[in-house]
């Protein structure tokens, strides 16, 4: 969080979209911690949410606090080891759309940058060769607008920060991207024009495959 941020959550109601024997699937807003950050203030959050009408929800993955989209929580240990193993051995395909600045010059590609933490300037993330992680994605060019493209973001690994950085590394930040993005483009939206927007798995009681879908606003 950048030194001048203030935590103003959103209210909006709690979208749960998907609840079964082991699974709860969750459409997380802009702007709401996905876990209780260190301070007082940053406590609300969307487990904490969660937990009031589900005690017994588990966390399994993150979202930033910016990106909006599917969030899937576990109702038992079990499914919460099952699902963890199924990140763990990248058998989870997840799915973003961002709207970026600018019109890439070619329809899709690849992003294969490794990335590391900043230390001086935590939680950002940069770009290191010799010492980040490896980090890829693949994009894809779904409509073309006003100086701006809608895109298809699959992430191969799960690095923090990861499709922000890879934006801005490929010339076309994310709008709204406080972090990465000029001033002039984090400027032109309220809010960061990210969203998970599909995730599919195992579902562990019945070992069939799954797909959630929750489509963007912007």
């Amino acid at each position: 969080m950048t030194p001048d941020f203030t935590y103003t959550p959103p209210t909006t109601p709690l979208d749960i979209l998907h609840v079964d024997s082991a699974l709860l699937v969750v459409n997380k807003p802009s702007g709401l911690l996905s876990v209780p950050g260190r301070a007082e203030a940053h406590r609300d959050c969307l487990i904490t949410r969660l937990q009031v009408v589900h005690p017994e929800a588990l966390l399994i993955h993150r979202l930033d606090m910016d990106t909006s989209g599917l969030m899937i929580f576990a109702r038992s240990k079990p499914a919460q080891r099952h699902i963890s193993k199924q990140f763990e051995n990248r058998q989870i395909s997840k799915t973003y759309n961002a709207r970026v600045t600018g019109h890439p010059p070619k329809n899709s590609g690849i992003v294969d940058l490794p990335l590391i933490v900043d230390w001086p300037n935590r939680p950002l993330q940069v770009v290191d060769h010799a010492r980040g992680k490896q980090a890829i994605t693949r994009w894809r060019v779904l409509s073309r607008g006003d100086n701006t493209s809608l895109m298809e973001l699959i992430p191969e690994t799960g690095r923090s920060h990861q499709l922000r950085v890879h934006m801005k590394a490929l010339g076309h930040p994310i709008i709204g991207d406080r972090f990465y993005a000029p001033k002039n483009i984090a400027k032109l939206s309220p809010r960061l024009l990210l969203h998970a927007e599909k995730i599919a798995l195992i579902q562990p009681d019945s070992g069939a495959g799954v797909t959630f879908h929750c489509p963007h606003l912007f």
